[in-house]
């Protein structure tokens, strides 16, 4: 289990997203509740089709397991697809503060 290809940048793009608003962009989103329910709404989502995805009884989409962790939770889910989807809606949603900040 080497984790690098999918884990460490998985890992990374949560780190850099956090970083980027607690250095530079000081939107205050992730102190909004508006924000974490809009999470709960995402995964809401993205846990049935993910799952669908990626359930090891006929999978459409097929991770190296050496690439990975190898955590599946729920429905046989990497772990590091919650990571990357946190970073880049986080990401996204930081953006868009920030710019209508700028207005």
């Amino acid at each position: 289990m080497t984790g690098l290809g999918y884990t460490v940048p998985a890992i990374l793009a949560v780190v850099v997203v956090c970083a980027l608003e607690f250095t530079l962009l000081h939107t205050g989103l992730l102190r909004r509740p508006a924000y974490w329910l809009s999470m709960v709404i995402i995964l809401g989502f993205q846990i049935p089709v993910d799952g669908w995805l990626t359930k090891r009884s006929a999978p459409i989409v097929i991770y190296d397991e050496q690439q990975t962790s190898g955590v599946r939770f729920p429905f046989d889910i990497p772990v590091e697809d919650f990571l990357f989807g946190f970073a880049l809606a986080t990401a996204v949603l930081l953006l868009w503060e920030r710019q209508r900040a700028d207005r």
